[in-house]
């Protein structure tokens, strides 16, 4: 066991489950609140949450697979758990998700579990699922074609080219390895389409793919919900972000590099009522994009955790882990949800970058929100910048530049 995390308060220790900017902000978020330091558990050591103030990482190669993660939370409990009244499990990332759900049971016995359960996490994230309950609650999505790995081309479409492609099985397809792989696709023709599909299925992936008219639009289209429900299933707060800038790399496509806060209610309405009518619980994040051809916000995913990029929520004053800290450790109901409205920028690029490659019709507000000082990077904490964080950071930053010369607007196959 290594150094262990021993806080002035022992009302709680929150544990995040991966390594990464997700767990920083998690880690920056209950700092923030609260003044602790959280533990992080993950396979190896990332820059984000290296060298840190405020999070103490534990590294163990195989952490990921069921019995080493057994193991080593068995470990964790028998530690920790004469030292705080509560352990607070938070995971960050989709393989964590995945192992708290199928362990809820076992680890409840030991930690502070707030996951939906296995079942509905399994309809949630598999896309064919998540779009059948879509249609019953009335939420707008994407027209949608589901290919599988015995799919014959050529494959007869009910909407035209370009299109988007990505595996619905995200766990599976991250531990594939092929010339070209990209975490999304956009198609121009069906010839792309089929180079995809054989591609994907070649590489030994067994589950559907997922195929979907690709709505027009730059990146200040698309837009990110966060929000957190209790463990009654009643929403206690919405924080919605307007992405102004997204990842263009291959291994990040679909992330988000930039995001304005902005409340819109119509949207808030809509997924409070969804996510109260499937009994949620916990973080939730939405991916949306406005399609301006008829004026509707399209999801395309919801993630059963906290975003990479939620951190934005903090950046505009909404921090969501008070609401978990209240209703899981002190057991306070909260009577009247949060709707969250304050804009504000965040960044996981330099500005300058920003200004660069961001859609001109929202770079007057990106540069008032600059100017004004309404903007924030997670990982510059001014609490955490030692030296080496300091250094490490800037060039992290710094080799952003290159990543968006060699990928920007790069998404179809050929490029």
């Amino acid at each position: 066991m290594d150094k262990l995390v021993k806080n002035k308060d022992t009302t709680f220790l929150p544990i995040l489950l991966g390594t990464d900017a997700n767990a920083y902000g998690m880690a920056r978020n209950f700092h923030q609140a609260y003044g602790i330091k959280s533990l992080a558990l993950g396979k190896i050591p990332l820059l984000e949450t290296r060298h840190s103030k405020i999070v103490q990482v534990q590294t163990c190669p195989d952490f990921d697979t069921d019995d080493k993660f057994r193991e080593v939370m068995d470990e964790i409990a028998r530690t920790y758990t004469p030292i705080y009244d509560n352990l607070i499990l938070i995971a960050c990332g989709d393989r964590y998700t995945e192992l708290i759900s199928s362990n809820k049971d076992w680890l409840s016995d030991n930690f502070i579990v707030p996951y939906i359960d296995l079942e509905l996490k399994e309809k949630l994230e598999n896309k064919e699922d998540f779009y059948n309950i879509c249609e019953e609650y009335g939420l707008d999505y994407p027209a949608t074609v589901m290919l599988h790995k015995d799919s014959q081309p050529p494959f007869d479409l009910p909407f035209d080219y370009p299109i988007a492609v990505k595996a619905s099985d995200s766990i599976e397809y991250v531990a594939l390895d092929f010339p070209g792989k990209k975490k999304a696709y956009k198609a121009n023709s069906p010839a792309e389409l089929e180079q995809i599909f054989a591609d994907i299925y070649g590489a030994g992936y067994t589950g559907t793919l997922i195929v979907q008219d690709f709505i027009p639009g730059d990146d200040a289209t698309m837009y990110v919900l966060n929000s957190y429900s209790d463990k009654n299933g009643k929403v206690q707060a919405m924080c919605l972000g307007h992405c102004v800038l997204e990842d263009y790399t291959p291994a990040g496509i679909g992330n988000y590099n930039a995001i304005i806060q902005e409340g819109i209610q119509e949207v808030y309405d809509k997924y409070k009522k969804f996510l109260e009518d499937i009994g949620f619980v916990g973080f939730s994040n939405f991916d949306i994009k406005y399609d301006e051809r008829d004026g509707r916000y399209k999801v395309f995913e919801i993630n059963i955790r906290q975003g990479r990029s939620s951190f934005f929520t903090t950046t505009s004053d909404c921090n969501l882990v008070p609401y978990l800290v209240q209703d899981r450790i002190y057991n306070r109901e909260v009577t009247e949800v949060h709707y969250h409205n304050n804009p504000a920028l965040w960044l996981h690029v330099p500005p300058r970058l920003l200004l660069q490659y961001a859609p001109e019709r929202v770079l007057p507000q990106i540069r008032q929100l600059l100017h004004s000082g309404h903007h924030d990077c997670t990982l510059l904490y001014d609490k955490d910048l030692t030296p080496y964080r300091r250094v490490m950071i800037n060039r992290f930053y710094h080799q952003q530049w290159q990543r968006y010369e060699d990928w920007f607007n790069k998404l179809s196959i050929n490029d």
